[in-house]
């Protein structure tokens, strides 16, 4: 089967795995990643750009590497190949896990528990919970939501469409990478700087189609390509920047200013400043926009790998004629095998 195929049945089965199963409690291969990558990183750390290049390339290139003899070894079978690829795709995917996380602080601030939440939001994302009220919470919940159905969803299928399962692997070790060493911290600013620089490249298509996709799945589209084209370019993130202000038109709510991320305050640009405040009924509506751009995505990425995989596809060999035949002069039943001396032709028989 080809890979183009291959990858479509594989992601729309691992998706699915996904929607099912979510992430298991224990033994997940994202995280047996990030320990090895932890321990990579007790080995190299200097405060050096160049031994973080080193850190990003040992750690991505050797996930990539295997995924790639992992492959290799399954390419003469088509339902291992299907297999290997959904299993690759349900590992990477993080789409019900993320309205999970989501779900359970919305809940907790609807109840009016706002320590639950605080304490949950850790597991979502780096801000700092007790500076936060719950409208904060709330609105911090909604960027998450946002930013991660990029990096935990639509970002992963891109790559996986390109490069079936070392696609899919390499995508997630990169943007875990990012989270454990990407950030500005004194401790990471230089040895991090190079899995955060590449994580912006690798992130850069995946959050341009879930921009789009949050458009066309929102309930007010002009309002998402609004909110995208003016407002994006003011974030400091290349990629978080088109998605959250995609998200912020489509619910037609307000995201961005002042958050604190360990201690350190940022005032980032507001986002959909048309938009109204975040409650705590809009992080419902952002995981169920999440999940209609995660399948949209499944679709547009099956799609293009398809579309690819046809345009890039060599047609089969047309028969060249020989020159006897091209002249006129082979004849049936025999081929040409020498020429008299005087010129006449004599044959062979075939049969």
């Amino acid at each position: 089967m080809r890979a183009d195929r291959v990858f479509a049945y594989g992601a729309a089965a691992g998706l699915l795995g996904d929607l099912l199963l979510g992430d298991p409690r224990r033994g997940h291969p994202v995280a047996a990643f990030g320990r090895a990558a932890g321990a990579v990183e007790r080995v190299l750390w200097r405060d050096h750009r160049g031994w973080g290049a080193l850190h990003t390339v040992v750690c991505a290139g050797g996930a990539t590497g295997l995924a790639a003899l992992a492959r290799h070894s399954v390419r003469r079978s088509r339902t291992a190949s299907i297999a290997l690829t959904a299993a690759a795709t349900w590992a990477v995917v993080g789409g019900t896990s993320l309205g999970r996380e989501a779900r359970a602080i919305g809940d907790a601030l609807a109840v009016g528990d706002v320590e639950v939440a605080r304490e949950r939001l850790p597991h979502l994302c780096g801000r700092d919970p007790q500076a936060l009220d719950s409208d904060g919470i709330a609105r911090a919940v909604v960027e998450s939501v946002a930013e991660n159905t990029s990096d935990a969803v639509v970002g992963a299928l891109v790559w996986g469409a390109v490069g079936g399962v070392p696609g899919l692997v390499a995508f997630r070790a990169v943007n875990t990478l990012d989270a454990m060493v990407g950030h500005k911290s004194p401790k990471y600013r230089r040895y991090g700087w190079a899995s955060a620089r590449l994580d912006d490249v690798a992130g850069w298509p995946g959050a341009r189609l879930t921009a789009v996709l949050a458009a066309v799945a929102g309930r007010d589209r002009r309002g998402a390509v609004r909110a995208w084209r003016t407002d994006a370019p003011k974030h400091p993130s290349p990629n978080a920047g088109p998605v959250e202000a995609s998200f912020a038109g489509a619910l037609g709510v307000r995201l961005g200013g002042t958050l604190s991320y360990g201690g350190r305050v940022e005032h980032r640009p507001v986002l959909n400043g048309a938009g109204r405040a975040v409650a705590v009924r809009d992080i419902e509506r952002a995981v169920r926009l999440s999940r209609r751009v995660s399948w949209l995505a499944l679709g547009a990425s099956a799609a293009g790998a398809l579309l690819w995989g046809r345009v890039t596809r060599h047609p089969a060999p047309r028969a060249v004629p020989t020159l006897p035949r091209a002249l006129g002069l082979a004849r049936p039943g025999g081929t040409p095998s020498a020429l008299r001396n005087d010129g006449t032709q004599r044959w062979r028989t075939t049969s």
